[in-house]
């Protein structure tokens, strides 16, 4: 199994190669190793699962100061449910890299969402153990913005309007969105775009897409204007 190919799909290299091995190993796998113990992924999984959580948690806080709580736990919910989960997998290709047993092997394992869902929570334990917490927000940003730039309401997410109108409002002033900054591989992409007033810089902001960063721009002007 070629781990150095999935490092950089996910863009992170390992220190402990073997964390990530142990979390692409399945219980099946394990289980069918006659003579040789294997450690499968199942307490990475259960690791994962909460440190999801708390970076999803984190993510909707800082980035939605007008959600109320009750909708934040909604949006942290869908976000970390199985079917998110693997999608997000399908993504990175995660089954391609799955040590899986035969059973699972010959029954379309490397497919099916419940495994997929884990091993990203694994994958995602494992980031954590060897990098800290920020590698570990790094690798699900990129998820996250996806995922609520598609699933929220454009009355929560729509600053740039909101601007717009309050700009236009005083004759002559002009917006304009610059973006700064592209870094990061291609399947995680994070883009830094400033808005400015006339030649006056009133908002910078960050994102997995130039629209996302737009966004996060225009409600940093806002925050600024008092609104």
């Amino acid at each position: 199994m070629d781990i150095s190919e999935f490092e950089k799909t996910i863009g992170y290299s390992f220190k402990n190669k073997q964390l990530l091995i142990t979390a692409l190993t399945h219980s099946s796998y394990a289980n069918e190793a006659k003579g040789k113990h294997y450690e499968n992924n199942e307490r990475l999984e259960f690791l994962g699962d909460a440190v999801l959580g708390i970076i999803t948690a984190e993510y909707l806080f800082m980035h939605n100061a007008d959600i109320p709580e009750g909708e934040l736990t909604r949006l942290r919910a869908m976000m970390v449910c199985e079917k998110s989960l693997y999608k997000f997998a399908l993504q990175i290709n995660l089954g391609k890299y799955l040590r899986l047993g035969h059973g699972e092997e010959n029954t379309g394992g490397r497919q099916r969402p419940s495994i997929l869902a884990d091993a990203f929570e694994a994958v995602t334990a494992a980031i954590y153990i060897d990098g800290g917490l920020e590698a570990a927000k790094r690798h699900i940003t990129h998820f996250a913005d996806q995922f609520f730039s598609s699933h929220m309401s454009p009355r929560l997410k729509d600053y740039k309007t909101t601007l717009q109108e309050i700009v236009q409002k005083n004759h002559g002033e002009q917006l304009k969105y610059v973006l700064i900054e592209e870094r990061g591989p291609d399947h995680n992409k994070e883009f830094v775009v400033e808005v400015h007033l006339n030649s006056n810089v009133i908002g910078t902001g960050r994102g997995g897409s130039k629209k996302e960063a737009e966004q996060m721009a225009a409600k940093e002007a806002l925050a600024l204007m008092g609104q």
